[in-house]
């Protein structure tokens, strides 16, 4: 991260990310950004999120893909820091003029439970801002709970261990509560020895709502067509389970109702060609 500095900077590296998606077929992207990072290297909140906004923006013009900024708190500093970062995001207007869309939780977390962090959360609730939390990763089903009590979270970020709870399990998919597996960051972090070992068949049986999604692809080497293709590889879905999958992530997302409408169809048109 020591050569992220300038506005600039940013924008290079989510520019050439959001190529790299839209290459994959990807055409809406709610990309998660944690400022903590950098602003404890002392660049500034103001810097790291006005290089975003510019790729932001190039990317719309060049491939038609449309995102969203997810700022996420690191959950092993302290719980003070990341009710200061919302609060400047706040104060800048960048939850209310769409800037960023909303709120996370990631990093470590075994030993650091979702409650912790229920006041900044409380008050993004409170404020309109959307919310979503990493949980059930490596921590177990008690983080999910927590996330879901404590946080009010909308949607469940992995989630892969709630297959060990049935009766959350089924809380999640009574409420449709969607979670974003990322499969090959689960291999390469060692929740599973193998992509066929996650609960992709069972969430599918008891209709729990999922989509499938890169993380830090750069990092653990998967990006979004390579875990689609992974998924495929170990499970052999069908065509009307990949609609179910695409929909559930439509539905599921931040973007405005028309635009959801819009990849919807495109999701349509796609699967009647294999009609």
């Amino acid at each position: 991260m020591s050569v992220l500095i300038t506005a600039r900077d940013f924008e290079e590296l989510a520019y050439e990310y959001f190529k790299k998606a839209a290459q994959d077929g990807c055409v809406h992207i709610e990309a998660f950004f944690d400022p903590q990072a950098h602003t404890c290297r002392g660049i500034p909140y103001g810097t790291v999120v006005a290089g975003f906004s510019a790729a932001r923006k190039r990317a719309a013009r060049d491939f038609g893909l449309t995102s969203e900024l997810v700022m996420c708190f690191l959950r092993d500093l302290p719980v003070a820091d990341a009710t200061s970062h919302y609060e400047e995001a706040d104060a800048q207007g960048h939850f209310s003029d769409g800037t960023v869309a909303g709120i996370g939780l990631c990093g470590a977390e075994v030993g650091y439970p979702p409650e912790l962090f229920r006041g900044v959360f409380k008050a993004a609730r409170a404020a309109g801002v959307r919310r979503t939390a990493h949980a059930g990763e490596e921590g177990d089903c008690s983080y999910i709970a927590g996330a879901l009590d404590y946080l009010d979270v909308e949607r469940i970020d992995h989630g892969i261990r709630l297959a060990e709870d049935e009766d959350l399990m089924r809380q999640v998919a009574r409420e449709r509560t969607l979670l974003t597996v990322c499969p090959t960051s689960n291999v390469q972090l060692r929740c599973v020895e193998r992509v066929a070992d996650l609960p992709i068949r069972k969430f599918l049986d008891a209709g729990v709502r999922m989509c499938f999604n890169s993380d830090d692809p750069a990092y653990f080497g998967g990006y979004l067509l390579d875990n689609y293709c992974a998924v495929q590889e170990a499970f052999d879905l069908s065509v009307g389970e990949w609609r179910g999958v695409a929909e559930a992530g439509v539905e599921g997302c931040w973007a405005s109702e028309g635009r959801k409408t819009e990849i919807l169809g495109m999701i349509g048109e796609v699967v009647g060609k294999f009609s």
